[in-house]
């Protein structure tokens, strides 16, 4: 089994395309996908599944007993986010900014703080078809949505093949859902934005230390910078999708090409079956 995240420098690239289509390919009962995108989620429009389960998800932040408290300012100064500020009769606490790290609770000398979730968004689970589908999806305004990530890849099936949609770019989001996968597949484009935010994507996967591939969408309509960067750093170039028509037309209409069209799903079971054996090599290795 393995845990497979989708990941891309950019918005816009294609990720989400590549995740559903190559979930939807593989035909497998055992199989999930997770769309950590939790800020924008968008794999169900395609999916469409039927959502079986909904938990709300939330971060401990910090509760103040004014009748215990001494204001002396030691949670503020331990506070690495500035999520609380100290007055003379008051304290005021922040939530947007509160990560939830317990410090000022836990380090309080008089212990009159106590900690109380705050709901940051919602967990929902469900099936399209064979597929088991998770998403994330984030309340309006919130900032922090590492927590809500996180809770979504709790729910990963060790014995399950697990295909995660992650959010675009390289920030802490990203991280969180890149990390403890066991390979990366970054799509991109072939342009000079696309090969950009492919490096920042690469540099910050092999800190990681997550082997990874590309995938080159609408590889017809741009340069060659992208497979010359591939050629120079080693990295594979496991497939490239060019503009098609038809492909575009179902994906306007939320219809993934997989399902209406055999030669793309035969494409798509090509690239797991490469993204397989490169984990295996990355295992022996």
């Amino acid at each position: 089994m393995i845990n497979l995240v989708i990941a891309s420098g950019k918005g816009g690239t294609g990720k989400t395309t590549v995740a559903v289509n190559l979930a939807l390919s593989l035909q497998e009962k055992n199989i999930q996908l997770l769309d950590c995108d939790v800020e924008e989620p968008n794999a169900h429009l395609f999916l469409k599944p039927v959502i079986e389960n909904s938990d709300e998800i939330g971060i401990p932040v910090p509760e103040i007993d004014l009748v215990k408290c001494s204001f002396c300012g030691r949670c503020a100064e331990v506070c690495a986010f500035n999520a609380l500020a100290v007055f003379q009769d008051q304290v005021m606490v922040l939530a947007e900014l509160c990560h939830g790290c317990g410090s000022c609770a836990y380090l309080c000398p008089e212990k009159a703080i106590c900690e109380v979730d705050r709901p940051i968004g919602v967990v929902e689970r469900g099936t399209a078809g064979v597929l088991q589908f998770i998403h994330g999806v984030l309340n309006p305004g919130e900032a922090m949505s590492p927590p809500l990530i996180n809770a979504v890849k709790k729910l990963i099936m060790p014995e399950s093949i697990t295909i995660i949609d992650a959010p675009p770019g390289t920030s802490c989001p990203v991280v969180s859902a890149v990390s403890g996968c066991d390979f990366c597949l970054l799509v991109t484009e072939p342009t000079p934005f696309g090969l950009n935010d492919l490096d920042l994507a690469y540099q910050m996967v092999t800190r990681l230390g997550i082997p990874a591939g590309v995938v080159i969408n609408r590889c017809d309509i741009g340069d060659d910078g992208v497979e010359n960067y591939c050629r120079e750093k080693g990295l594979p170039l496991l497939q490239k999708i060019p503009f098609d028509l038809e492909m575009a037309r179902l994906y306007a209409r939320g219809e993934p090409a997989a399902l209406h069209l055999p030669a793309w799903r035969r494409r798509f079971c090509e690239l797991f079956e490469q993204i397989t054996q490169l984990h295996r090599e990355a295992v022996r290795q």
